[in-house]
């Protein structure tokens, strides 16, 4: 079979000699360009570039017979292998020395092939070597074929229309799948979705092999798969698949156009396995020329090729193959005369002749324009200039299409909008896998397979809402708290199984998200609040808990409790020294109205000094014994008495509130006051706070983090003078339960700052969102989560009034310290001034007493009879006598 190939090879490049010879029997010897093709002889896309490649030919000089030059085509086939198309063009350059070579077929030939045409200056043209790796290793490579690259833009579109957020990529391992996986992988990042898992396919891999893979893939979550590989390995890859029951309801299938391309002419097993793919595929612009063209290809492939299926139309390879020799002749028009190439040297058998014509005939290839078969024909860059795509959808034997994409300048806030390329920015209805016209998830979550793996912080604030724990002995986590409980008990709710298990994270909140979004973990679980940083990387379910951002402080009291001069506070000092003076001037005022006329107010001055001070001061109780006998005294002590009680009722009451009730020194609640004033504020450590608080207009040294709600304590107590903060800013919940725990210290100021609440964060494309939320509103409303909650946080033991009417609940002896010292003091003091002055009195009976011979008792009970004895001053009579009776006795 092979040589009956290689002699269909040799017989066409005579025919195509001999049909040149006779129009170029006029012509002189340098209009003859030499071309050599290399192809594979037993592929589908030679035999179509073979029949595409003469058909140009005999078309382009029937209609430009008057031009002065003429191809002769070289056919060699390099049978599929590497080292045959290296060798092949090597014999091309050296025994035949082309002007040019059409060819390699492959990516991976094209790779060392260009490398001999660099050396000898000959353009190497492929139409259908397309991995964007062979650009630019060389200036004398061109590329007649799109690169593929060109596509993954368009395949990027369909998964953003979809808004499908992973995919698996699936590519062979050559040169022509490993090309194309950067620029997918890029051009998915573009539009936010993001590459689950990469499945490298050998292009030799046996059944069993992709089977294997296949049923790998089932076990995932991801149910988009874009592939990338010949056609050949694709007919096996959908088969198998359609084995592993993976082109069903839910599954979605995106195909590059080199397997779109070759359509028809697969298997009706295959196109039977490939039902509801979506591929993209080059806009082919229709036209007279194509349509009348397309009717003598279809004619002679079947002619040259008896065995081959027809073809219903030239697929890309022939159009390319055709408007690729057509720009090759039009190119050599413009060469015109060839120069002689220098020779090789003869000792080294890889050297070949550099040709003298080879670079004028690539400037002429690269400044070619023409509209071909395919469509507008200009190279730029040595590539073709790139096109629409159509997108395809396969509907039982034909491609249907249902949109077209044209590539536009995308700026960064499109990446993540919704402007996608297509005509009218819209899809038509698309048949999917299993014959579903609902759009699958692109995401489920597998029977079997690995357990979701649920991220939850480490470090959270209260234990009350996260808590990990190890044990140091069996090395096992153990992870609870109020979120903890909720996520089961929403899972519990969903109406299929979901197995998952929690595993730590050590990192941020805002890092959380993130490593969701690249799959380290497959949820996020926790005092998580929705922001729109961590929203670019997961999407939320419904909230589970309000938020809202509450400033906390330290209630600063009017009144200290431990304050020992608490009783002169209801009264201020200038009206103390007011009060005082009154009380001279009163008893003055009645010791000058009184002296007179009342025997209590005679005497010794002394002896009524301490009257003036008495009198006002025991009216203060109404007890003072002496009569008033002054008609004017009389009015003078009414008033006064008015006046004291008005004083002692007035203090009384403010006392009394003192005891009561605290007054609340709240200060300014802006937080222009602590910006200003450049206090230190307070937040939870790795939260979205910390930049919170940047916006709202604190520098970042103004900011202190910590973890625990002790540290909270500590440095709300100490404040900013002495290392710590003046306000701690937390989420609303957080706020709530410390201050619990806190209430007769702290309490909240101002009203909280509005933000979303706390909820699930989920890999974007996720089905498992809408089902989670469903199940939270769900146990809403059988009040599931209140209950949940109410086990957790305790309700807080201080009163839901409003702090400032919190009262002392118990007076301690430290509030009357001073009080209690001032009485001691006085009295101690009056007592010892007495003493004193009775024993001076009194000095000789003491001593007489401390010398007698009596017994220690008796004279105890001589002094307390002394003691006893009435003081002559205010009592005439004498006691002396009874004194010396007791002693006789």
């Amino acid at each position: 079979m092979t040589k009956m190939h290689n002699y269909f090879f040799i017989f066409l490049s005579l025919l195509t000699s001999l049909l040149i010879l006779p129009s170029c029997s006029n012509a002189q010897r340098n209009t003859t360009f030499q071309v050599g093709v290399i192809l594979d002889a037993d592929s589908l896309v030679a035999r179509i570039g073979m029949t595409s490649l003469t058909l140009c030919l005999a078309d382009f000089y029937l209609s430009n017979s008057n031009y002065s030059t003429r191809l002769v085509l070289h056919t060699r086939d390099s049978k599929g292998r590497v080292t045959d198309a290296a060798s092949t063009a090597l014999s091309l350059l050296k025994d035949v020395q082309v002007d040019a070579i059409i060819g390699p077929q492959k990516s991976a030939q094209a790779t060392f092939v260009i490398g001999l045409g660099d050396a000898a200056n000959v353009p190497i043209i492929s139409f259908s070597a397309t991995s964007p790796s062979l650009h630019p290793q060389t200036p004398y490579f061109v590329q007649t074929a799109l690169n593929d690259a060109a596509q993954v833009d368009a395949a990027a579109a369909v998964v953003k229309y979809f808004r499908w957020y992973q995919i698996v990529l699936v590519y062979e391992d050559s040169e022509f799948g490993n090309g194309i996986t950067p620029y997918l992988a890029n051009a998915f990042q573009q539009v936010n979705a993001r590459v689950s898992y990469r499945s490298i396919i050998p292009v030799s891999a046996s059944d069993d092999f992709i089977l294997q893979e296949l049923y790998k893939m089932k076990t995932m979550q991801t149910r988009v798969f874009v592939v990338h590989t010949s056609s050949v390995l694709a007919s096996r890859i959908f088969l198998k698949a359609k084995e592993a029951e993976m082109t069903s309801d839910g599954y979605a299938w995106i195909v590059t156009s080199g397997i779109m391309d070759l359509f028809y002419s697969l298997n009706s097993s295959v196109v039977e396995s490939m039902q509801g793919v979506v591929g993209v595929k080059p806009l082919i612009p229709r036209s007279s020329k194509l349509n009348s063209t397309t009717v003598r290809w279809r004619k002679k492939l079947a002619d040259d090729n008896p065995g081959i299926t027809p073809q219903e139309e030239i697929n890309l390879y022939g159009l390319w193959a055709y408007d690729t020799l057509w720009a090759l002749a039009m190119a050599a028009e413009k060469t015109g005369f060839k120069e002689p190439s220098s020779s090789p040297n003869s000792t080294d058998v890889f050297s070949t002749g550099i040709s003298q014509t080879g670079p004028k005939l690539l400037a002429a290839i690269l400044d070619t324009k023409f509209e071909g078969l395919a469509g507008n024909f200009q190279l730029v860059n040595g590539q073709l200039k790139q096109s629409s795509f159509e997108i395809l959808n396969v509907n039982g034997k034909a491609l249907r299409q249902v949109g077209i994409w044209t590539s536009f300048v995308q700026s960064s806030s499109q990446a993540y909008g919704n402007v996608t390329g297509f005509t009218g920015e819209k899809l038509e209805n698309i048949i999917w896998p299993g014959e579903s016209r609902n759009v699958p998830k692109g995401w489920e979550v597998p029977l079997s397979g690995k357990k979701l793996r649920v991220g939850v912080p480490s470090v959270a604030g209260f234990p009350e809402f996260v808590k990990v724990e190890r044990d140091p002995k069996t090395n096992s986590t153990t992870i609870t708290g109020l979120y903890i409980d909720l996520f089961d008990a929403i899972m519990a709710a969903l109406p299929y199984a979901v197995r998952y298990e929690y595993v730590p994270f050590t990192g941020s909140y805002d890092d959380l998200p993130y490593q969701v979004s690249i799959g380290k973990y497959d949820c996020a679980v926790g005092d998580i609040t929705i922001t729109a940083t961590r929203s670019e990387f997961v999407v939320f379910t419904l909230p589970i808990e309000d938020g809202g951002v509450t400033r906390t402080q330290k209630i600063q009291y009017g009144n200290d409790p431990s304050d020992k001069w608490f009783f002169f506070r209801p009264l201020k000092w200038e009206l103390w020294l007011t009060i005082l003076a009154l009380f001279i001037f009163t008893g003055c005022a009645l010791w000058i109205l009184e002296r007179k006329f009342n025997i209590a107010f005679r005497g010794r001055l002394e002896g009524h000094t301490g009257l003036i001070f008495y009198i006002p001061f025991m009216s203060l109780v109404f007890a003072h014994r002496e009569n008033i006998v002054t008609n004017l005294a009389r009015v003078v002590v009414v008033v006064w008495i008015f006046v004291i009680l008005v004083l002692s009722s007035t203090y009384t009451a403010s006392l009394s509130a003192r005891l009561t009730v605290f007054k609340i020194q709240q200060g300014d609640t802006d937080i222009n006051t602590l910006i200003g004033s450049g206090d230190y504020v307070g937040c939870r450590n790795g939260t979205f706070l910390v930049e919170f608080l940047q916006n709202l207009g604190f520098d970042q040294t103004k900011i202190r983090t910590y973890k625990l709600p002790e540290d909270f304590d500590a440095a709300l107590s100490k404040g900013s003078e002495k290392g710590g903060i003046t306000a701690m800013f937390s989420r609303t919940p957080y706020a709530d339960l410390f201050l619990s725990k806190y209430c007769n210290r702290y309490m909240k100021f101002g009203s909280p700052y509005l933000t979303e609440g706390i909820a699930f964060g989920f890999p974007k494309g996720s089905p498992l969102v809408g089902d989670v939320s469903s199940a939270i509103t769900k146990l809403t409303d059988n009040h599931r989560i209140s209950e949940i909650k109410s086990r957790w946080i305790r309700q807080s033991g201080c009163t839901d009034n409003d702090p400032s009417q919190l009262g002392w609940t118990d007076i301690g002896l430290g509030s009357f310290k001073i009080l209690f010292a001032i009485t001691g003091v006085v009295t101690t003091t009056c007592v010892l001034l007495f003493l004193v002055s009775f024993l001076s009195k009194n000095s000789e009976h003491v001593r007489d007493i401390y010398n007698g011979n009596e017994r220690a008792w008796f004279k105890v009970r001589l002094l307390c009879e002394l003691f006893n004895e009435r003081d002559p001053e205010y009592f005439p009579e004498n006691n002396h006598v009874e004194m010396q009776n007791m002693r006789e006795d």
